[in-house]
């Protein structure tokens, strides 16, 4: 199918389906491949070197399979092999490819948001570790003040369907007051994982009113929207057929069956072997 150039959206797990459901909502009108490697999540624990080699991996398939462009919807994953990946593997193996991350499109407009500017981050434990939001945030807002809390359960709640059992209460509200404890004038808080979109309701419950909260999927939509708008030459490339395809790199049946957890309707999954 040399005409077939999807869009490509990588995941350690399921999480990346919240921002490829913003992103098919936006951006109909493309072919898409999903790809989530179930076999080797979580990330969030593993070192840099392991995270941007399991990566790499993966996106080699992506363009394997035709894709021209893949978004990097992890955050993890995002922190700890983006830049490598395009800075020293793109030129070198693929200098007409593109791949993006949610960590930049995320810190260019998460001051906005914030009235006080101070601004909370929920995250895994690797992408608080890396410090990129800190970094990355400090480049186009920099004098806002930012503080972060690792919360290291809540991918585990939400992959084994107990982010809204009542047993997800004590994690959810330990991580917020944690957080909130480091500055009372916290307004916004920016939930850094994909995942995390299905503990809202939980979070709403436990949040001050009034606080802000942000998910990335939207947010990444607009951003590769507007990016497509700025590069037709990329936009040109990535073929308009209105397809979905889901790969796992785990079992396809446990990807279905998760997925629904992530996606309003029933998935097909095919097995990637790496």
């Amino acid at each position: 199918m040399p005409d077939y150039q999807p869009i490509g959206v990588f995941d350690s797990g399921y999480g990346g389906l919240t921002v490829l459901k913003s992103i098919v909502h936006q951006l109909p009108q493309y072919d898409y491949v999903y790809l989530g490697d179930n076999a080797r999540t979580p990330y969030g624990t593993r070192s840099f070197d392991t995270v941007y080699q399991y990566t790499l991996e993966c996106v080699q398939h992506l363009f394997a399979m035709g894709c021209r462009l893949v978004i990097l919807a992890c955050n993890t994953a995002s922190a700890k092999a983006l830049r490598n990946i395009q800075q020293l593997d793109l030129p070198r193996i693929a200098p007409d490819r593109r791949v993006l991350g949610v960590i930049r499109p995320t810190t260019e407009v998460v001051g906005n948001y914030s009235k006080s500017g101070h601004i909370g981050i929920l995250a895994t434990r690797g992408t608080v570790t890396s410090e990129s939001y800190v970094v990355e945030i400090d480049k186009f807002f920099p004098g806002l003040h930012v503080y972060q809390e690792a919360c290291p359960m809540w991918v585990p709640l939400v992959e084994n369907g107990e982010h809204g059992a009542p047993g997800a209460d004590y994690f959810v509200r330990q991580h917020l007051d944690r957080l909130l404890a480091k500055s009372p004038e916290i307004d916004t808080l920016l939930l850094a994982c994909t995942h995390y979109p299905l503990l809202l309701p939980k979070i709403r419950q436990f949040a001050p009113e009034g606080i802000a909260l942000l998910s990335q999927g939207e947010i990444v939509a607009d951003s590769l929207k507007n990016y497509l708008h700025r590069h037709p030459e990329i936009d040109e490339q990535c073929s308009r057929g209105r397809t979905l395809r889901f790969f796992t790199t785990d079992s396809p049946d446990d990807f279905e069956r998760q997925a629904g957890l992530f996606w309003d309707t029933p998935v097909r999954a095919e097995r990637l072997k790496l």
